[in-house]
């Protein structure tokens, strides 16, 4: 009787060899939040369904996840690696990333990545979220410069994220520059916030969740945070707007990059090509405020009300990550003992 349910077994697994592939595991190193959200809607049943396999969506910020691509070196689980461009321009430096193969011609050159190891797939902004309807009340005009979170009237109202958080990053170097610094020399953005920021923050918070529930509870009216996950936000209806302020605004990009494997089954370079599709682009940008990665993207400037393209766009600040990595492990050292202390 055991042989021949070990025969029929067998005789199945011939029939349906799709079956075994249905069992593999396919492992995405990402965001969690409304991001994670997107990709289960938009991207994850359709892999799965064509590609045979079972996605787990292994969530964190981009931290988090090249501290997995260290914690595994040498024996990757993780197939991609979704995150930041700082957290990826280290990625790609430590050897955790490989070629991307078939790539479209019509990605604008800023998405682009030494060697093609990585792919930007979405451009957003980092710029200031206020609560304008608690500022109507207040008789105080929108927010239009990064100095103004300095502004003594937000004392105790005022998120400002952590330097690990890309936002905060941001913040620092924005400071510094206004300040006549920069990323070689952030004395001046260090001293701007310590004396004329820190004492308006309510919370130095890194995730999104926290910060919306900060603002939803009405203890936060103003913060530092992303065009994309703003758009987000005020799709719930909560009177929160968001602004590119007039120094600029420094860009960042979502990027993916498939994680440089011994055994490669080639399923990292369609995960890619899925994200990089017009449809996805499209929705990317309407619905979630991206802006796209493609010069084809069916995407017009009304329909797409925070993300950075057209006349915005031209105004991201470019930042030098190479520079900007080589000071981050002081940095951020500093900020733990001077500004969250």
């Amino acid at each position: 009787m055991k042989m021949i349910k070990y025969v029929v077994a067998l005789s199945v697994l011939a029939l349906n060899p799709l079956q075994v592939a249905a069992q593999e595991s396919f492992y995405v190193g990402s965001w969690g939040g409304f991001f994670e959200k997107l990709i289960r809607e938009e991207i994850i049943p359709n892999f799965e369904r064509d590609h045979k396999v079972k996605v787990e969506y292994v969530s964190g910020n981009s931290t988090d996840t090249l501290a997995k691509l260290q914690a595994q070196k040498g024996n990757q689980k993780l197939d991609i690696a979704i995150a930041d461009d700082s957290a990826m321009h280290m990625a790609i430096q430590l050897g955790f990333c490989r070629k991307i193969n078939d790539l479209p011609t019509t990605l604008y050159e800023s998405a682009r990545f030494p060697e093609d190891k990585a792919v930007g797939f979405g451009l957003l902004g980092t710029g200031i979220v206020y609560n304008k309807e608690y500022f109507a009340k207040q008789g105080w005009p929108a927010p239009t410069s990064w100095t103004d979170i300095a502004d003594p009237k937000y004392k105790g109202k005022l998120i400002l994220p952590p330097v690990i958080s890309t936002y905060g990053l941001h913040t620092l170097l924005m400071m510094a520059q206004i300040q006549g610094g920069g990323p070689n020399n952030i004395e001046p953005g260090f001293d701007y916030i310590k004396t004329k920021v820190a004492p308006n923050v309510l919370s130095f918070e890194p995730t999104q969740g926290k910060f919306t529930e900060l603002f939803q509870s009405g203890q936060a009216v103003i913060g530092i945070w992303g065009s994309a996950p703003m758009k987000s936000f005020m799709d719930t209806g909560f009177p929160v707007e968001f602004v590119y302020p007039k120094e600029g605004s420094p860009g960042q990009r979502t990027s993916v990059c498939p994680v440089a494997k011994d055994r490669d089954s080639g399923l990292a370079d369609a995960w890619i090509k899925a994200m990089l599709a017009l449809d996805f682009q499209g929705v990317f940008a309407k619905k979630y405020g991206y802006g796209p990665a493609r010069k084809d993207a069916p995407v017009m400037p009304d329909e797409a009300k925070l993300a950075p393209i057209g006349e915005r766009a031209t105004k991201l600040i470019s930042l030098d990550w190479a520079a900007i990595n080589q000071h981050r492990a002081a940095w951020t050292d500093r900020w733990n003992r001077e500004i969250e202390r």
